[in-house]
């Protein structure tokens, strides 16, 4: 690896600051003391701060001194998750039903270790813009930053995301063009019937049966009405009827989540459900409410982007970590609404098996959003020397 040496240097300061973040952890839109933090640490190298973007959100600027040029945007996102953790080591979450169970703590502590950096190295043309991001599980805080106007008061001809990733070996990096994570997407069913006595179910109108047939309906549009080589979850986590053994019950509810790596795709299957689900119901005697929450995009990678990236761990970590032969993953980003905007790049970053934890961890797998996961602090020298090089490499070549 050719990592930067100064970053390596004080990498353990780095380190200290992340476990700082991973015993105080934040929810979405609840940053605030994260986003001090940052801030703190930013004003101390000298990088002037903007903050309240998408509520907590904080963007730090580095400047070059070689005169006008181009903009790129780093991006990590700073929020927690509502679980317990499971682990005892120091620095475990001092809140119960909060928990870094994502790395978070980790992607903030990357980019701040190349936010000093950069701090220190202004040797070059254009701006860097340091985006730290609220949100990102589950509330789109990257969608409210962006409707805040973070592309309109910090202009930048592309913008890049890294994700920790449990399973691959630490220190290597993924990423393909396309499809890095997928659309997310839920939706609600209500069926309503008219109940009965169970035992006279010809006075009523059965919304469970309709719903028993509804459920395998909706599984022939993966089956039928899909491209075959065109990947698409569909899957109903929820079904809630009835109160009695001897009762038909008013109505039953159903929900899930769709998953695809296509926005044609997803037009494909929201209209399919919408037509079974009313033809459905209709026919059993029933009235359906059908609604379905567009959450999150794909996240899609620019080709040349994703190229010039590679190019970058190529050079950074050798050939032999670089792995360009991932399958994306039926999880959700909403980096991917900063892709829609301007191009980029999503990569992940190895975190390895779990070797990596300290006496006092659960006993579960060193998982994303696992109460027994932590973030491979080993990564952040790593991960700090990628985003340095990734912006001082695509500044230069786009000048």
């Amino acid at each position: 690896m050719k990592l930067l040496e100064p970053i390596s240097a004080w990498s353990h300061e780095i380190t200290a600051i992340r476990r700082d973040l991973h015993a105080h952890p934040e929810l979405a839109f609840e940053e605030t003391r994260t986003a001090d933090q940052v801030t703190h640490w930013l004003k101390q190298w000298g990088i002037p701060v903007h903050r309240g973007l998408g509520i907590t959100g904080v963007v730090g600027i580095v400047r070059g001194t070689g005169g006008d040029g181009p903009s790129v945007g780093l991006r990590a996102d700073m929020d927690a998750l509502p679980m317990q953790e499971l682990n005892e080591f120091d620095h475990k979450s001092r809140h119960d039903g909060k928990m870094h169970a994502c790395g978070h703590d980790g992607h903030t502590a990357m980019l701040l270790g190349a936010a000093r950096y950069l701090a220190e190295h202004r040797d070059f043309a254009g701006t860097v813009y340091l985006i730290f991001q609220p949100a990102e599980e589950g509330f789109g805080g990257a969608r409210e930053m962006i409707n805040d106007g973070l592309f309109e008061q910090f202009p930048m001809q592309a913008v890049f995301g890294l994700h920790n990733w449990p399973g691959m070996p630490a220190g290597t990096f993924g990423v393909r063009p396309g499809a890095m994570m997928a659309s997310s997407n839920t939706f609600k069913i209500r069926i309503e019937g008219k109940g009965a006595h169970g035992g006279m179910p010809n006075l009523g109108v059965d919304p469970v049966v309709t719903a028993v047939q509804l459920a395998q309906s909706l599984q022939s549009i993966v089956s039928r009405n899909v491209d075959p080589l065109e990947p698409v979850v569909l899957s109903i986590t929820q079904i809630h009827a009835g109160s009695a053994d001897n009762v038909i019950p008013n109505d039953a509810l159903m929900s899930g989540t769709v998953r695809t790596f296509s926005n044609e795709a997803l037009e494909q299957v929201e209209q399919r459900m919408r037509e079974l689900t009313e033809h459905t119901c209709a026919a059993f005697g029933c009235r359906a409410q059908f609604s379905f929450d567009r959450r999150y995009p794909p996240t899609l990678n620019d080709p040349a982007q994703a190229a010039f990236c590679a190019q970058v761990i190529r050079e950074l970590v050798g050939e032999e970590r670089l792995r360009q032969d991932i399958r994306p993953s039926m999880g959700a980003e909403d980096f991917s609404f900063m892709l829609q905007e301007v191009p980029g790049c999503y990569v992940w970053l190895g975190n390895g098996d779990g070797d990596h934890r300290s006496h006092g961890h659960g006993l579960g797998p060193c998982m994303l959003h696992n109460g027994s996961y932590d973030f491979n602090d080993t990564l952040i020298p790593v991960g700090a020397s990628y985003w340095v090089k990734l912006a001082l490499d695509w500044l230069r070549h786009h000048r």
